[in-house]
């Protein structure tokens, strides 16, 4: 038989834990999906980091930034082996996300304390639905325990933006970074600033594009595009504003061999509308087109870390 609690009945059985945010976002087009967990300590995720990349099962990569867990994730089932190690230290893992319908399912397992995290921490979460027990769970000690957690299904959603300023007034990034975490819709995940060439005729000062992630429901992509363009309309400064769109967590390597490119070449309008036209980016005119060339490359850069703030040479 298994025991199925919502979030508040986990906290009133547990009391008050940790866990912040634990978002679940799937592109089933590549079978890959990513977890965000936000906790309010920068340890316990340094210790799941560990024991989670140590197990294997479907997590691909795992990673810390600040107090927040980023993992990506194979979409199916794969096998755990926590180790000998298990024995004297404990473990977590990951062996499973599966879609069912607009839901996730994770299952999760853990030894000795680490059973508290995935029994009692994630599972009384805000953004969880409900968490599934087996009739033998017990957490901490020696036990070892599986928990099956239900999230909704969101996908990520990255907008770009570019050429909302003037030589005399705004900065896009401040009014992308306003939007982000004004938008009511979804959750806002990250911000970026992507250097461009310094060196093109057409800037401001920097030469820099911006973009926005947000994880949402299929069916409130719409109304988050109506949303995000509207904001910017509002803040431009510009007659050359564009927003691009772009649904998916692998940025094809056709567009992030544009974004490159926009870090050292002086490109046109053309260029950039074959890139996003080759690699599924709605394009979105708010005041007029020249800004296409940079908001187009700001999803092309998007997942290169710290390369898309710099220019080549920044990093050799």
């Amino acid at each position: 038989m298994v025991d199925i609690l919502r979030p508040d009945e986990v906290r009133q059985k547990y009391g008050q834990l940790f866990c912040r945010g634990f978002l679940t976002m799937v592109d089933e087009e590549n079978g890959i999906a990513q977890i965000v967990e936000k906790c309010i300590s920068k340890g316990p995720g340094e210790w799941d980091v560990v024991n989670r990349k140590r197990s294997g099962g479907v997590i691909k990569d795992i990673r810390m930034d600040g107090q927040t867990l980023i993992m990506d994730v194979a979409v199916g089932e794969r096998e755990l082996h926590f180790g000998p190690v298990s024995e004297h230290v404990g473990g977590q893992g990951l062996a499973a996300l599966k879609v069912e319908g607009d839901r996730v399912r994770t299952t999760w397992y853990g030894i000795a304390g680490a059973t508290i995290g995935i029994g009692a921490c994630i599972p009384q979460c805000q953004d969880v639905i409900q968490t599934e027990y087996p009739d033998d769970f017990k957490m901490g000690g020696a036990h070892v325990a599986h928990v099956d957690i239900i999230t909704p299904k969101t996908v990520r959603v990255i907008v770009g933006i570019d050429d909302t300023d003037t030589k005399e007034k705004g900065a896009s990034w401040v009014s992308t970074l306003k939007m982000g975490s004004k938008c009511p819709i979804g959750s806002f995940i990250e911000h970026k600033i992507i250097q461009l060439n310094p060196k093109v005729p057409n800037k401001t000062t920097n030469c820099c594009s911006t973009a926005v992630s947000f994880a949402v429901k299929e069916e409130e992509i719409p109304a988050l595009i109506e949303f995000c363009s509207d904001f910017m309309k509002e803040e431009s400064f510009s007659e050359n504003s564009v927003m691009t769109v772009f649904k998916g967590l692998r940025i094809p390597d056709a567009l992030k061999e544009y974004g490159m490119r926009a870090k050292t070449e002086i490109l046109t309008e053309d260029d950039a509308v074959k890139a996003a036209e080759e690699s599924g980016v709605l394009v979105i005119n708010l005041t007029g087109p020249a800004g296409v060339i940079g908001a187009v490359a700001s999803i092309g850069c998007f997942d290169m870390g710290g390369e898309a703030a710099g220019i080549p040479e920044d990093f050799r």
